[in-house]
């Protein structure tokens, strides 16, 4: 970009978007298609780039997610109507139109930078909008390269150059600038960001913060189950949102949960002095995580704490007994440790799950493994999630996955228990203003009063 002027970029974005005005669907659909498959044929070099610049998570389960969420993104909304009639009920003399909402500010975390941006520009412009990514100060070498390889896929489609554009040097007053010029906003991040952009004045998306408590139910598949949850909780070093961070197990199927485990390539400490040692590299005075340990490999974490675990591991895995040693455990942790709780019964094991999602996470996501139906609506009705995943992994498939119904997203909301507006998976709808047209209706009459009260 020639400019970082926020009000200039906003002008500029506002033009482009005019510019797309009565593009048709196959346009639209065409745009989208091409800002996935460029993020798709550069997912390894976009996955180097973001571990260089963030020292978060690992190349490969990087690339990994890259390839698949463009892959189930562009699945999911490829032919779906986002631009004039999208749907008619003449029945009911109801047609709706859709039109953009106008320019986009999406406020992209340093934990998934790439993911999201590319979600949210897909979203964008198949709505029919432009948008403007304001990257994380870590992470915006590797937004600038990433914005610049669409804008070059894009102009070879004669789209507008500037229908999509990122800040270069990215900052806090800039960020709230740009907050208050937007149409609307999706932002993603801490507390501070989140706080700044339900303050704005604008309409603001904002996805929340995960803790995924995993509850596993007696007479299942146990071996499976648990590499399901190792997998998660290992995926990128624990970065995910969505990653798998506490394991509930029945007391009786404790130590067998601890041997598969280990089979699954996990440190499990054994002994409150190893507690402490990794306690003491991980949590400062306060109880908060030190600002070096977001996506570090399981290998340094039980270097630095003087762990004597082989370098084939990808976990590690502590039992959350009560003590103030393991209270941090309770909440949310962007590194891969596993926390694990025993339960004596099913209905202990909610009643855990729902205590730590209390502390953090409430509103987002919980998996349950179980094959007993009267449980797995128990546990939905009791969690206040917006998600419940069965037998599933969370890191992987609670952002929309080709063996779930879930949307793909990068942006999940947790509803009014998460402070937020929406609750579940974020999509291009959001990015819609409707126009609902109201026709008289055919053969519809009020029912009498006999009819109505009866």
């Amino acid at each position: 970009m020639e400019f970082d002027l926020i009000p200039e970029m906003v002008r500029e974005a506002s033009l482009a978007r005019r510019e797309m005005e009565g593009s048709s669907q196959d346009r639209l659909d065409g745009l989208v298609r091409a800002i996935g498959r460029t993020i798709f044929d550069n997912a390894e070099v976009l996955s180097r780039l973001v571990v260089d610049e963030t020292g978060m998570g690992n190349c490969a389960d990087k690339a990994e997610d890259i390839r698949e969420k463009s892959r189930n993104l562009w699945n999911s909304l490829k032919g779906r109507k986002s631009t004039g009639i999208i749907s008619e009920e003449r029945g009911h003399g109801v047609i709706k139109i859709a039109k953009p909402m106008g320019v986009v500010g999406a406020v992209v975390s340093c934990a998934d930078p790439v993911t999201s941006l590319m979600c949210t520009a897909m979203f964008a412009v198949k709505a029919g909008n432009s948008v403007i990514i304001d990257p994380h100060p870590r992470t915006k070498s590797c937004a600038a390269f990433t914005v610049e390889l669409i804008r070059t896929a894009l102009r070879t489609l004669d789209a507008p150059v500037n229908l999509i554009q990122s800040v270069e040097e990215p900052s806090t007053l800039k960020s709230s600038e740009l907050m208050s010029l937007v149409d609307v906003i999706v932002a993603t991040g801490g507390k501070d960001v989140l706080g700044m952009a339900y303050s704005s004045g604008k309409p603001a998306y904002g996805g929340g913060f995960g803790n995924v408590q995993c509850i596993l139910d007696r007479d299942i598949d146990l071996e499976k189950a648990v590499e399901m949850i190792a997998a998660g909780r290992a995926f990128d070093n624990g970065i995910i949102s969505s990653g798998e961070q506490m394991m509930i197990v029945h007391n009786d199927d404790f130590l067998k949960a601890v041997e598969n485990l280990e089979k699954n390539n996990a440190y499990v400490i054994r002994d409150s002095v190893e507690a402490s040692r990794l306690r003491e590299i991980l949590i400062d005075e306060e109880g908060q995580a030190f600002r070096d340990t977001p996506g570090i490999s399981a290998w340094t974490l039980a270097e630095r704490s003087g762990l004597k675990a082989d370098r084939s591991v990808t976990l590690i895995a502590v039992e959350a007994d009560g003590s103030e040693e393991t209270e941090y455990l309770q909440k949310r942790r962007l590194f891969p440790v596993l926390g694990i709780r025993r339960c004596t019964s099913f209905e202990d094991a909610v009643d855990i799950a729902s205590e730590n999602l209390a502390v953090d996470g409430t509103g987002h996501t919980a998996v349950i493994h179980s094959d007993n139906e009267d449980n797995i609506r128990y546990a939905a009705e009791q969690l206040k999630v917006s998600s419940l995943l069965v037998n599933q992994v969370a890191a992987t498939m609670a952002g929309g996955s080709f063996m779930n119904g879930l949307a793909p997203a990068t942006v999940q909301g947790c509803g009014t228990w998460g402070n937020s507006i929406l609750s579940g998976n974020f999509s291009y709808s959001h990015l819609l203003n409707l126009t609902t047209v109201s026709l008289p209706a055919e053969n519809q009459y009020p029912p009498s009063d006999e009819e109505l009260w009866e």
